[in-house]
C-alpha cells in the first residue's frame, strides 16, 4: 500500500477516535500522585494491560498514526473474538532509542485495555502484528505540555524534563525499560485549545510509596 494512502486511512482511524472520545469519554489507566514538583509529578500507576503496536519509522507523528491505525482496527473487530472494545485515553507513543534525527527509529504506540478485558484480552488478528502488553505497577515522571505533540517539540519536552529529574534525587533513577520515553496523548486532532500532552519517563524511586525498583513491563 502506497504511505499516502496509508497515511489518510490512519488519519481516518484518528478521527474516528477522536469522535467516539468526543462524543463518549473514555477510560483511562489508574494511578495516584505520590510527589508534585512544579514543572513534573510522580505517579504510582497500578497494573495495567494494554495493546502494542511496533512501528519501524524515523517520525514520531507518522509513527503513532500508523500505530494507532492498527490499535482502532482491533477495536472495532479485528480480533480472533470479533469483540468491539470500547476506546481509551490516553494513546501513548513509546520512544525506543535509536539512530535516527529523533534519536529513534522504532516507536510503539499503545491503548489501554479496561478491567473487562485486562485479564484476557482478544487475540489481534495476525495482520495487524500487535501484542499485549502488561505494565506492572511502577511510578512515571510526567511533565505535561500543551498543543500538538509533533516531531519539533517531543524531543524538546523530554529534555526539559530530563533536566527537571537532574536535580532531583531521582537524576540516575530511571528504571529498566525497553524504551528511553513516552509521550501520552489525551485530546483528539479536533480539539485545538487548551491540550494537554505529557512525557513519561519511567523511575525507581524506592523512598516513595510503592515505587519499588522492578522490570517496568512484559510482553
Amino acid at each position: 500500500m502506497e504511505k499516502s494512502q496509508r497515511l489518510k486511512m490512519a488519519a481516518v482511524s484518528l478521527l474516528c477516535w477522536a469522535w467516539v472520545v468526543l462524543c463518549n469519554g473514555a477510560e483511562s489507566p489508574q494511578y495516584s500522585v505520590v510527589h508534585s514538583e512544579s514543572d513534573f509529578e510522580i505517579r504510582l500507576y497500578r497494573d495495567s494491560t494494554w495493546m502494542s503496536a511496533r512501528v519501524l519509522d524515523l517520525s514520531f507523528q507518522r509513527a503513532t498514526l500508523y500505530g494507532f491505525h492498527r490499535l482502532f482496527q482491533f477495536t472495532e473487530g479485528a480480533n480472533l473474538n470479533f469483540s468491539r472494545l470500547p476506546l481509551t485515553v490516553p494513546v501513548v507513543t513509546s520512544v525506543v532509542p535509536g539512530a535516527g534525527p529523533l534519536h529513534s527509529s522504532a516507536y510503539y504506540v499503545r491503548l489501554y485495555l479496561t478491567s473487562k478485558f485486562e485479564d484476557s484480552p482478544p487475540v489481534p488478528l495476525p495482520e495487524l502484528d500487535l501484542e499485549p502488553y502488561t505494565w506492572d505497577s511502577h511510578c512515571v515522571a510526567v511533565r505535561k505540555f500543551s498543543g500538538f505533540a509533533t516531531d519539533d517539540n517531543v524531543l524538546k519536552e523530554a529534555e526539559k524534563l530530563a533536566t527537571s529529574l537532574s536535580k532531583t534525587p531521582w537524576a540516575n533513577s530511571t528504571s529498566d525499560s525497553d524504551y528511553a520515553y513516552s509521550i501520552a496523548q489525551y485530546d483528539s486532532p479536533l480539539r485545538f485549545i487548551g491540550r494537554v500532552n505529557e512525557e513519561w519517563v519511567d523511575v525507581n524511586a524506592p523512598e516513595l510509596a510503592g515505587c519499588i525498583s522492578t522490570k517496568i513491563a512484559s510482553s
